[in-house]
């Protein structure tokens, strides 16, 4: 008798049975390391699109978000700036600016153990999809990057080629996240209750709900204490992260000035 790949099979069972099911992601704390947006503010400064004055603006709240987890009106605060700021750039630069950004600054903030989840969920047959505040054309990058099967952000209005300062719609944060994956279920024909969530942040409590099987990644304090009342999985991948955090709230107020300081100098020098 020929062999018989039963692993083949199996594969090939697997698929079909999770065929209408999806992963959702967050990105900024949970997909990776702090907050995307930060290194795509330090590139357009190096490209001279921002000025030394507003990298430091977005690295004093890039240093607040790894400390103390994401927050609604520092989120809602660096989209404002952004969007401000990126009035009148070409959309072209600014996918081709992703793309370097990835590359350079993202590829290595990325956790492994959160990538991993992603493979297994694509290799189970799952789609899998980034749902973050971040620009649309940023997550779309990393998203391809990474083999998924897409992206939903934030997106800002383009005429003539150009950015205009506004955005269609709204930010892509909190109950607009689930508002989002719900139409994107009606769209791909997606089970919901069938499907995971994975977020770092208490604010993504809309996206997680929305499914069957939500997951906390890094949890800040108020998701964590969510996530054990509810008995939701918990995952940290930040190794030695309560020995960090003790020090940089131990920290003097000059010593994180100075901190920061150092951090900006040396974006400027290169």
């Amino acid at each position: 008798m020929p062999d018989v790949n039963t692993n083949s099979a199996e594969a090939v069972s697997t698929t079909a049975l999770h065929q209408g099911e999806a992963a959702f992601f967050d990105v900024d704390n949970t997909l990776m390391k702090g907050a995307s947006l930060f290194h795509v503010a330090r590139k357009m400064y190096q490209k001279r699109a921002f000025t030394l004055r507003d990298v430091a603006g977005f690295a004093w709240k890039q240093a607040k978000f790894i400390l103390r987890g994401e927050n609604m009106s520092d989120v809602h605060s660096v989209q404002d700036s952004a969007q401000k700021l990126a009035a009148g750039i070409k959309a072209d630069f600014v996918r081709e600016l992703g793309e370097e950004v990835y590359d350079e600054m993202i590829v290595s903030k990325i956790w492994p153990g959160t990538r991993a989840l992603t493979q297994e969920h694509l290799k189970s047959g799952r789609q899998v999809w980034l749902v973050t505040a971040t620009p649309v054309e940023v997550a779309g990058v990393i998203a391809e990057r990474l083999n998924l099967t897409g992206a939903l952000g934030t997106v800002a209005e383009i005429e003539d080629g150009l950015y205009t300062g506004r955005l269609v719609g709204e930010i892509l944060h909190g109950p607009a996240k689930g508002r989002a994956v719900h139409e994107l279920a009606e769209q791909e024909g997606l089970d919901l209750s069938r499907s995971w969530a994975y977020s770092d942040s208490y604010n993504d409590i809309p996206l997680l709900t929305t499914v069957g099987n939500p997951v906390a990644i890094n949890p800040d304090a108020k998701l964590r204490r969510h996530a054990r009342e509810n008995n939701w999985p918990i995952y940290d991948y930040r190794s030695g992260r309560r020995a960090a955090t003790l020090g940089l709230r131990a920290a003097t107020g000059a010593g994180v000035v100075y901190g920061l300081w150092k951090g900006i100098a040396m974006v400027r020098r290169r």
